[in-house]
């Protein structure tokens, strides 16, 4: 029987997931768009090229519910995890969720 009361998860190589969850698929309205610092208008890929991979950006920007983990992210994460998964019980409390 599970531990109601277990809030850190430390995963097995078999149990490290495929794909991440992506909230913004069940939100009611869309985020805002992050606007750019210079001229105020919202920014696009070609703005975050410079800082980030394009496959960070295209999963930034997406809508989609489930997002493939990279194998090459799982692969790491099969290594080392820098910090165990902890489940956020307050936040849940607050937010009146049975999760």
């Amino acid at each position: 029987m599970a531990d109601k009361n277990r809030t850190k998860y430390l995963l097995d190589e078999k149990d490290i997931p495929t794909k991440w969850y992506n909230i913004q698929a069940d939100l009611k309205t869309p985020l805002p768009p992050v606007l750019h610092p210079g001229t105020g208008q919202p920014i696009g890929p070609q703005d975050l090229a410079p800082l980030f991979p394009m496959e960070l950006i295209k999963q930034e920007v997406s809508r989609e519910r489930w997002i493939e983990i990279p194998e090459e992210v799982r692969n790491v994460l099969r290594l080392w995890r820098p910090t165990p998964l902890i489940r956020a019980r307050r936040l849940e409390k607050a937010l009146g969720t049975p999760a």
